[in-house]
């Protein structure tokens, strides 16, 4: 909540650094995460810059009015200013001792690259002299003149930072330099002049030399960077809202390029990819932080260990800087025993003086959050509880899904640095676009960049694995990519890059775009061709929390399978039964499909129970396959559900092979298949009306599972426990003839082999009739399943086929939070799913009820099962870990 000053007004402007902190790190949403933090930091007495934080709340106003700012501000702003005056004894636009600041985004999570930053501030051809002279090192000060105008022109002024680039690699290439750090003072006075042409003759003005200008200009693109596309899809991609917005936050700087003294660095108290406990991160002697992530210079190791291990030569941080070193290591200790998490530090040492200028909880591969919690957890850091709470349920996927097999035969093309575990195979792309294109057609696709940006986090999201020339473990491709959980190599130097060529080499291999590659982002190493995988092990850490999960959740956890081979992996996940088994992907088969359009063509029930005879040995041995992997867990079986159309014969070869079945001729079989013919068979007859008006399928299906429930029941000792589910109840009426007709069934199938078996019937709630009249319905149903992806599609009235033409504009429009396919519409569908558990609970106390459609392996769809009070969720087999997690999360939370 924005808080206002004496005069009721609201404040926007908060200071921190120098002894004041008007804020901390509660004030997330006020102030964003790195706002809140640097406060905190500031307040705990840590070397922090002073500076001020311009709160979220500005930015929300900045665009109600039209992406202006109120007068009210600009004296919050100035105050702000006066006070990092008053701390450092420098003063902003004084060309004799000038003050420099940062301008930085600072949203409530972190967004990694996502929006836009600003450095040395307040230079112009007046200061930059100044500043030459304080300094006493006039190349420090061209080199921060010569950043400020190519990071100002790109992030405020819109030019094409490709002509800046360009102009720096010329004057190196005149001079006969390699790196940036050789350009002298002149030189770099020259480049400075340069970059001021270049800014005239793109822009149509002169380089902005007033300081304030200078300022709005930034604050304006970073509260604008906002609503960048790639902000919109990092957004979109992680389920962050668009009315959060970002804070500002003006800091004085301090330079790591001051000379052999000063340096800038990234590091993390643990590390990021494996979780193990110890200091982890990347520093360079002589830079500024953009230096560090942008991949324009290798990094170096932040531990002698660290290098020891990589078999680098340049000195270690611990080896080159000790005292500061020893120093940095003191405020990692001090900030995770504060925050209680592993955190992601930036820091600057100017002069060999230690400054901190951002913490926070790092991003991490699930199997590092994982250790990271549990092992929090034993060290008495956190309880088991929040150990629970720290782990994204959905980054669990990262876990669950196959790695390079060990023993498999590897062609290694080159090798970079582990930046995110996993492993991917595909064809290689050289461009964003294009790896969205070729993924959304169906294709695995490796991203081969030089290095990544922000604006390719389209690309990044579409790959299976990215791979880049530049940058280390902290670049924007390594950070990004973890936080997705995609396999990622990075800094692969010997790669020489051509994408608009269409082509990378390593010496004389050449690798072409559509070339298959495989890469591994634990050891780094880059493979051509497709190498085989090998399932994960899930033990140690993860069946540690998965133990601790399942001691606080109420949610029982289910599956969604039909195959023996998806019911033990489910089971092998901790799958607690079967949630929905769809007994139409049994009639698929080929070696059944034939009697199965003998059935649906027949014109009359003689006919339909000859092929349903050929039908009921086949069923019944699925569904004992099937009980005996879940042996004495229940399993809830749907009875056939879709359209007949979708069985029905198209080709004269397939009628030919029905005709020969069944002694009747092609014609009379096409007739009838075109007396079948529906205009909506998915709003036709499916469903429950199959067993209305074909009354003998039923049948023929509930003596299959209570035959092979008797059976597995005699063979093992263990009796399944049958759910039989009705689909597309809309009333009362239709369970009640469907269930009399599996009653009779059970019944005589008991009595032939002389062995009783427990089972419900039940229904699925797919349609908003049966939610509305669940009361009446609950008189014969014993269980409630609710099937939310057509209940999605019938309460909306949108085809979930069709709908991604417009979900997403939808969601970018916030008609949507998000896709409803995805994650439960709450206030719609979720409302008839509360309506019908209260009804269906009001006619029967002890109704079992719960979720089966794709919602119930998503996170946020299971908080609202839980606070509904639904009995399970069913899921795929390898989201029942994830939904265990987020049934704990929510019952914690609860």
């Amino acid at each position: 909540m924005t808080a206002t000053n004496g005069a009721g007004e609201p404040v926007y402007v908060y200071r921190f650094g120098g002894g004041v902190s008007d804020g901390g790190k509660g004030d997330k949403n006020l102030l964003g995460g790195k706002g809140a933090n640097l406060a905190e930091m500031a307040s705990i007495g840590l070397p922090v810059p002073p500076g001020f934080t311009i709160s979220t709340a500005m930015c929300a106003r900045y665009y109600e009015e039209g992406e202006a700012f109120p007068e009210s501000l600009r004296a919050e702003v100035a105050n702000g200013i006066a006070h990092i005056e008053s701390v450092t004894g420098k003063t902003f636009g004084d060309p004799a001792n000038p003050l420099l600041v940062s301008v930085r985004s600072g949203a409530r999570v972190s967004m990694p690259g996502m929006m836009d930053t600003v450095l040395n501030l307040g230079l112009n051809d007046a200061t930059v002299e100044g500043l030459a002279k304080v300094s006493g090192d006039p190349r420090f000060a061209w080199d921060s003149y010569r950043r400020f105008i190519q990071m100002y022109a790109d992030v405020v002024l819109g030019l094409d930072h490709d002509r800046f680039e360009e102009a720096l690699e010329i004057a190196k290439e005149d001079r006969g330099y390699f790196l940036d750090t050789d350009l002298t003072a002149a030189d770099l006075k020259a480049l400075v002049a340069e970059y001021e042409t270049l800014v005239e003759e793109l822009w149509g003005k002169p380089f902005p030399q007033d300081v304030h200008d200078q300022l709005w200009g930034a604050v304006g693109a970073v509260f604008g960077s906002w609503q960048s596309e790639r902000a919109k899809v990092y957004r979109r991609l992680n389920d962050i809202p668009g009315d959060w917005g970002t804070a500002v936050n003006v800091q004085a700087m301090v330079f790591g390029n001051m000379g052999d003294t000063s340096a800038t660095g990234v590091a993390f108290t643990r590390d990021p990819s494996t979780g193990e406990n110890g200091y982890y991160g990347e520093f360079l002697i002589n830079a500024q932080g953009e230096d560090v992530v942008a991949g324009i210079r290798t990094p170096q190791y932040l531990t002698r260990a660290a290098r020891e291990a990589a078999g680098a030569k340049p000195a270690s941080m611990e080896e080159a800087m000790p005292e500061v070193y020893a120093e940095l290591a003191g405020v990692f200790d001090t900030l995770e025993r504060h925050y209680r998490d592993m955190q992601d530090i930036e820091f600057t040492v100017e002069r060999a003086k230690l400054w901190m200028l951002q913490t926070r909880s790092g991003k991490r591969t699930a199997k590092a959050a994982l250790k990271i919690a549990v092992d929090m957890a034993s060290e008495g850091l956190i309880t088991e509880e929040q150990a629970i709470a720290r782990v994204d349920p959905a980054a669990l996927d990262q876990l669950l899904h196959p790695t390079l097999d060990p023993d498999a035969a590897r062609d290694v093309l080159t090798k970079g640095l582990p930046a995110s575990p996993g492993a991917a195979s595909g064809k290689v792309v050289f461009d964003a676009d294009t790896a969205e294109k070729m993924a959304a057609s169906g294709e695995d696709v490796i991203l081969v960049r030089v290095e990544t940006s922000p604006e390719d986090i389209h690309g990044m999201h579409a790959a299976k694995g990215i791979l880049t020339a530049r940058g280390g473990m902290t670049s924007h491709a390594a950070v990004v990519a973890r936080g997705m959980g995609r396999p990622c190599v990075s800094g692969a130097g010997s790669l020489s890059i051509k994408g608009k060529d269409g082509v990378m080499r390593v010496g004389e291999r050449e690798v072409k775009a559509g070339d298959v590659i495989t890469i591994d982002g634990s050891t780094g190493e880059v493979m051509m061709g497709a190498v085989p995988t090998v399932q994960p092990e899930l033990a140690g850490d993860f069946g540690t929390l998965m133990t601790w999960a399942d001691k606080v959740r109420r949610l029982k956890v289910r599956t969604n399978a039909e195959t023996p081979a998806d019911c033990r992996t489910a089971r092998e996940f901790g799958a607690e039964g079967i949630g929905l088994c769809r007994t139409e992907h049994m009639f698929f088969d080929a070696g059944r499909i034939t009697a199965v359009r003998q059935m649906i063509l027949a014109s009359d029930e003689a006919g339909r129970r000859a092929a349903l005879d050929k039908l009921l040995p086949e069923q019944r041995a699925d569904f004992a396959e099937i009980f005996a992997v879940m042996a004495g867990l229940p399993v809830t079986i749907r009875l056939l559900d879709p359209p007949l159309h979708e069985f029905l014969p198209h080709e004269d070869a397939e009628f030919e092979e029905v005709a020969k079945a069944t002694g009747l001729e092609v014609e009379a079989l096409k007739r009838r298949a075109g007396e079948l013919h529906e205009f909506n068979p998915m709003l036709g007859h499916r469903g429950c009306r199959l067993g209305v008006t074909y009354p003998e399928i039923y049948e023929m299906q509930a003596r299959a599972i209570f035959e092979a429930a008797v059976e597995v029941a005699e063979k093992s000792g263990a009796a399944p426990v049958p759910e039989v589910m009705i689909p597309l109840v809309a009333t009362a009426k239709e369970l009640e003839l469907m269930k009399a007709v599996v009653d009779m069934a059970a019944e005589a199938v008991f009595t032939d082999k002389g062995r009783r078996i427990d089972y419900l019937v039940g229904t699925m709630i797919e349609l908003p009739r049966a939610a509305i009249r669940a009361g009446e319905i609950a008189e014969a149903g014993e269980f409630f399943s609710f099937g939310t992806n057509d209940l999605t599609q019938t309460t909306l009235g949108v085809s979930r086929d069709d709908a991604a033409r417009f979900l997403g504009v939808y969601v970018e429009k916030g008609i949507y939070a998000r896709d409803p396919f995805v994650s439960i519409d709450v206030e719609g569908v979720g409302a008839l799913v509360e309506m019908a558990a209260e009804r269906g609970r009001r006619t029967r106390p002890d109704i079992k009820l719960g979720i089966c459609g794709e919602h119930g392996g998503d996170p946020a769809s299971i908080a609202f099962c839980e606070q509904v009070g639904l009995d399970y969720v069913s899921a795929s087999p390898y989201r029942v870990p994830i939904a265990r997690l987020a049934a704990a999360q929510a019952a914690l939370a609860k």
